[in-house]
């Protein structure tokens, strides 16, 4: 490990340089014995002198007389001149460290004088503590992070290379405090939900280990947590086997315990521990507060959190009051929450509780001097007694509170300028306060944003009102309910009214009446409470350009949508746009789900899109907005795919925009937004199939291509290019359709669905020949001949990639040419044509390095290492997969990260080194992989090869298992190859 007082890149060598008065010491053993003034090394000499430091390093401080230090460096039989090289090498050191750190004494010697953190074993130690602590508090987080600073000290074994007793004495301490920290950290990784990631570490940790229990225990728990439960088991059959044949024991009783637990699948092993029950307020006589509903759900952290800023209210010293304003759409729970909050804190205003609707939604909104009149009445101020002006009434108000404990609520505020006259002056008392606008310019305010329900609270409420039995009976159907209803509570409340009333109606019923999105609003609505009204109160209260901005960023299908984009459907300036979005924020109307990014609430833009029907002139407008929405996410994806690709003609063959889209300076930044906006991509793409967009949605996907191999949005780029191919196809737009198969046959490819993707590639050739769309030709002969070569079919798969060769060049498409090159020569590689396979990559990144294509130089750089394992240069063939792996991992191209580290454990197990390979196969399957799950079960058998070849023979007897269900359920002729495996162990 690298890190701690090494300075890195920094070698030992050369004389030292002039002390530095300013440049403090440091040294350090958790490695090799180093000593540095600053950043700068110094030689520490030969290994006996490097002992002899160790040794007074290691006695912090304290003194080692002579014979003690004869006997660290020799033992029982030390050399006749031993003295006189204690004193010689104390002497060079001397000279080497700071005047008075080594000093002589009592006929021995010590290194004083370094201070805190002067060492880095002392450091390690101190963090330790420091991690120890926080896990004692309940920090999980932190004290994961300080154990990995203090591991990370580590740069090797420990005092390397240094010899005597007392070096291999301290080493094995040393090395067994470290794996004991090692454990800790990894079972708090276990406690964070970490258990996937885990798996490759105590994979490896297990080879090096193989007989400490505790690594084993912990493999168990993250392979069965990890979904992998006849690993985990086996994982205990193999640590049996290995305990009895080396040391004549069996397991200890926990490992035994856990073995059990997995067999019976005992919940807690995958559940946290359940949350400490909340104390309940002490019930108190209420004032003007309104009844709690009955059935309130769920909001326990909200609760929580505004119980603590009321509760420190009373006796805060210099503290005048404490206010909390709580801000959401309509419909929310806003009241609900406050007064439900109010009650739970009414012990601790015992001289009352002030409530009123401040009506501020309405357009009526409640005068602040009424409501003072009222508030002074109820406080026990004559009527005659009450002043006129709303000056004098606030500060009669602030002085009848004086000295008293009392809880304001002030339900559904209008703005901060109707609240202020209203608010407490004194200690002692606190404000609530509700709106949908946020309450940013109320002075000293605690702000809370009240977001929907979780799906289980909303589930919860749903149940509450309608009955446990009809619930249970259609868990399903009332999952789709409470999601139809946004999670929102007012929705919850109003539908689960309406079934409780009609006990002829099913769960079911109700919720096919919520699936048809244009009469949601509709059937929301029960007795005095609708949905529609709610939000109608809020649009009816909104400026002419606030209202159009609602209604056209309501077309938007996307999960958000980000501030450029929103000017481009507003066509607007970003600074005008910000600030309309920012307003519409403030009213709740609109949520802003990250700086620059706002969204709407599910049945919020269900309205906003009835309302731009409704009200948007003239009609065509809506369709611009959304042409315009198409055109900035082509234009953006197009300048970020040339930044990734350059020299690739793809950007040439794609349809011209009439609006632009975003510039970007670097692949960081274009890869950023293409990442982030991923989702809202897809949802453009998906919305803009009709026939005036549909050629511009086909290039979108293909120009953001990269989604499709990063993993995180893979799953949804391949349902929206189904889609797209459907669409096409009904369009009858052959070119159109000729580039949605080819996108779908690469993504068809990398998920290992090669029957599919064969007769996608096959139609889009036939297409591309019809059309002459050269990006179509070049790029489906290039996908036809991947899946070829990965069906066995050589010779088809040579044709094909020399045809993609041939139209790549014809085009003047270099990328497309040195892609082509590189595929090809995986296809040689594996018919034993190795040296004509090299040098056919070795074309491809020439090209490669010539456009200064980085992140497509590693897909070559990836098929490089493939064909020099095959010629059995493997050093050579881990250098080019290792950079391969560093650039996939820095362009967060997750799943060819994972197919590189299987390529890596394959080097490693020809190499016969089956720790290394194993970890990289469990790395490979924790990370996923192009090849999707005919791509996992060739990892899981070679993870089985691995894990065999250290003796771990149960456990890879359940990788081949596993590997061959996978080649079975698909006809893969690789089963073939498991039974071989299997059968000797089976009958064994």
């Amino acid at each position: 490990m690298n890190g701690g007082p090494r300075a890195p890149g920094q070698r030992l060598s050369g004389t030292p340089a002039e002390p530095e008065p300013s440049a403090a010491l440091r040294f350090g053993v958790l490695g090799p014995v180093r000593a540095w003034r600053g950043d700068k090394p110094l030689p520490t000499g030969s290994p006996q002198q490097r002992a002899l430091l160790a040794a007074l390093l290691l006695r912090e401080g304290r003194t080692a007389t002579a014979a003690e230090l004869i006997d660290a460096l020799w033992g029982e039989e030390p050399p006749s001149q031993a003295l006189a090289a204690v004193r010689t090498y104390a002497s060079r050191l001397r000279k080497v460290l700071d005047p008075g750190v080594l000093v002589s004494e009592s006929g021995g010697y010590a290194v004083r004088g370094p201070g805190n953190g002067a060492l880095d074993l002392s450091l390690a130690q101190d963090l330790a503590v420091e991690a120890e602590k926080a896990r004692a508090a309940g920090d999980l987080g932190r004290a994961r992070e300080v154990l990995r600073r203090a591991l990370a000290l580590w740069d090797g074994e420990t005092l390397a290379a240094v010899p005597g007793p007392y070096a291999q004495a301290q080493r094995v301490r040393l090395e067994e405090w470290r794996l004991q920290l090692l454990e800790t950290r990894l079972d708090l990784d276990l406690e964070q939900g970490c258990h996937a990631e885990a798996v490759s570490e105590l994979t490896a940790l297990t080879a090096a280990h193989p007989l400490r229990e505790r690594l084993r225990e912990l493999l168990m728990l993250a392979l069965y947590r990890s979904g992998r439960q006849a690993e985990a088991l086996a994982v205990y059959a193999d640590t049996r086997r290995l305990l009895a044949d080396e040391l004549g024991v069996d397991p200890r009783p926990g490992l035994r315990e856990l073995q059990q637990r997995i067999l019976r699948a005992d919940p807690a092993l995958a559940e946290p521990p359940a949350p400490a029950p909340e104390s309940a307020a002490a019930p108190v006589r209420p004032a003007q507060l309104p009844a709690t509903v009955p059935d309130f759900t769920g909001r326990a952290s909200l609760v929580h959190e505004l119980s603590e800023v009321l509760g420190s209210a009373p006796g805060a010293e210099g503290r005048v009051m404490a206010v909390s304003a709580v801000a959401g759409i309509g419909g929310v729970g806003k009241t609900t929450l406050a007064v439900h909050v109010a009650h739970r804190a009414r012990a601790a205003f015992p001289d009352g509780q002030l409530y009123v609707d401040l009506q501020g939604a309405e357009g009526r909104a409640a005068e602040p001097e009424t409501v003072l009149g009222a508030f002074l009445r109820a406080l026990g101020t004559a009527d005659s007694a009450v002043p006129d002006s709303l000056e004098e009434r606030a500060a009669l108000y602030r002085s009848v509170l004086d000295g008293r404990r009392v809880l304001v609520l002030l339900d559904n505020a209008r703005d901060a300028a109707q609240v202020r006259p209203l608010l407490p002056g004194t200690e002692g008392c606190a404000a609530l306060v509700t709106s949908r606008a946020r309450m940013v310019d109320l002075a000293g305010a605690h702000l809370v944003d009240l977001d929907v329900m979780s799906p289980e609270e909303a589930l919860a409420l749903f149940t509450k009102i309608v009955g446990e039995e009809r619930v249970a009976a259609e868990r399903e159907a009332a999952l789709d309910v409470v999601g139809a209803c946004g999670f929102l509570p007012l929705a919850i409340r109003i539908a689960a009214s309406r079934l409780a009333a009609r006990r002829t109606w099913t769960v079911s019923v109700l919720a096919a009446k919520l699936a048809d999105e244009r009469r949601r609003l509709d059937e929301l609505q029960a007795g005095d409470l609708a949905v529609k009204a709610t939000f109608e109160l809020g649009y009816g209260q909104l400026e002419p350009a606030q209202a159009r901005a609602f209604r056209l960023l309501g077309l938007a299908d996307g999960p958000d949508i980000s501030l450029a984009a929103a000017a481009a459907v507003l066509d607007l300036p970003a600074e005008d746009t910000e600030d309309l979005l920012e307003s519409l924020v403030d009213t709740s109307l609109l949520e802003s789900a990250a700086p620059g990014r706002y969204r709407f609430h599910d049945l919020v833009r269900l309205y906003a899109r009835a309302c731009a029907e409704r009200d948007e002139h003239p009609p065509g407008e809506r369709g611009a907005a959304l042409s315009r929405l198409l055109d900035f996410y082509l234009a953006t994806a197009a300048g970020v795919y040339a930044i990734e690709r350059p020299g690739d003609r793809t950007v040439d063959h794609l349809e011209r925009t009439e609006f632009a889209g975003l510039e970007f300076s670097d692949g960081t930044a274009a890869l950023d937004w293409l990442h982030s906006e991923a989702a809202c991509i897809l949802a453009c793409v998906r919305q803009s199939l009709g026939p005036s967009t549909l050629r511009r949605a086909v290039d979108l996907l293909l120009a953001s291509k990269d989604l499709a191999e990063s993993g995180a949005s893979s799953l949804g780029y391949e349902a929206v290019a189904f889609a797209v191919r459907d669409a096409t196809a009904a369009a009858d737009d052959a070119r159109a359709e000729g580039r949605a198969r080819t996108t779908l046959a690469q993504v068809l490819s990398r998920a290992g669905r090669f029957d599919e993707a064969g007769a996608e590639a096959e139609r889009a050739i036939e297409l591309g020949n019809r059309t002459g769309d050269s990006w179509t030709k070049g790029n489906a002969h290039n996908e036809q001949g991947i899946i070829a070569n990965c069906r066995n079919r050589r010779d088809v798969s040579e044709v094909h990639l020399r045809e993609a060769i041939s139209a790549f060049r014809a085009d003047g498409n270099r990328p497309g040419e040195a892609s082509a090159l590189c595929n090809l020569s995986r296809v040689l590689v594996s018919v034993g044509r190795t040296a004509s396979g090299i040098d056919l990559v070795r074309r491809g990144i020439a090209l490669y390095d010539e456009l200064g294509l980085t992140f497509r130089l590693a897909n070559a750089r990836y098929a490089l290492g493939i064909a020099l394992s095959h010629a059995s240069r493997q050093s050579e063939a881990l250098s080019e997969l290792s950079t391969a792996l560093q650039t996939f991992v820095e362009n967060r191209q997750r799943l060819w990260e994972g197919a590189t580290h299987f390529r890596i454990a394959q080097v490693h197990l020809s190499a016969h080194r089956p720790a290394q390979a194993a970890q990289h196969a469990e790395q490979a399957l924790t990370t996923g992989s192009i090849g999707g799950d005919w791509m996992r079960a060739n990892i899981l058998t070679l993870l089985g090869r691995s894990l065999s070849g250290l003796g771990q023979t149960d456990r890879a007897r359940a990788c081949w298992r596993d590997a061959l269900a996978i080649y079975e359920e698909s006809g893969a002729p690789e089963s073939a190859e498991l039974r071989a495996l299997l059968r000797p162990i089976e009958a064994a």
